[in-house]
């Protein structure tokens, strides 16, 4: 059972009365409440199973100047479990790392625009941390044109990022 006692649990299961602790049934468990847009564990499985893992191509949304978003520095620096600079490597071969700007709302296309070959139906998966500017790189993706996009969430929601991460 689960007790829908923060916003972001409410998000996840709008059905459900707020404050309510009725007992919610889904297929999987999550570890914990994903922010809004990250994909349920169902739903990224049958994203993988519509697409080929190797033209999967994955959008690291993370900055790696760490000054502008310190927060990236815990997974995606050196020492982190999901270098960005591991992008486009033996590591993490189909990655690109093409950060999101938050003050123009947008990411360098020209990069994703590359890793797809001009391609609007590649099968894309956005990341960052945990999944917020995940959803605004899908959200920019999507506006340009590309069809099959979907906000994995990132290091921070194992779940996801266990099926992804090495992609």
């Amino acid at each position: 059972a689960a007790v829908l006692r923060t916003p972001a649990l409410r998000a996840c299961f709008p059905s459900a009365r707020p404050g309510s602790s009725r007992s919610i049934r889904t297929s999987r468990t999550m570890a914990h409440a994903r922010k809004p847009g990250v994909c349920s564990d169902d739903e990224f499985d049958a994203f993988l199973a519509a697409n080929k893992r190797e033209d999967i191509v994955v959008v690291d949304a993370r900055n790696p100047d760490f000054s502008v978003e310190a927060d990236d520095e815990k997974f995606g620096g050196a020492d982190g479990s999901a270098p960005i600079a591991d992008c486009g490597t033996e590591k993490r071969p189909n990655a690109v790392n093409a950060a999101f700007d938050r003050v123009a709302k947008a990411l360098p296309i020209e990069l994703v625009e590359a890793k797809t070959k001009g391609d609007l139906a590649t099968p894309i998966v956005t990341h960052c941390g945990g999944g917020g500017r995940g959803q605004k790189a899908k959200e920019f993706l999507e506006a340009k044109g590309y069809t099959n996009v979907v906000n994995g969430g990132g290091p921070a929601v194992k779940e996801l990022w266990d099926k992804f991460g090495s992609l």
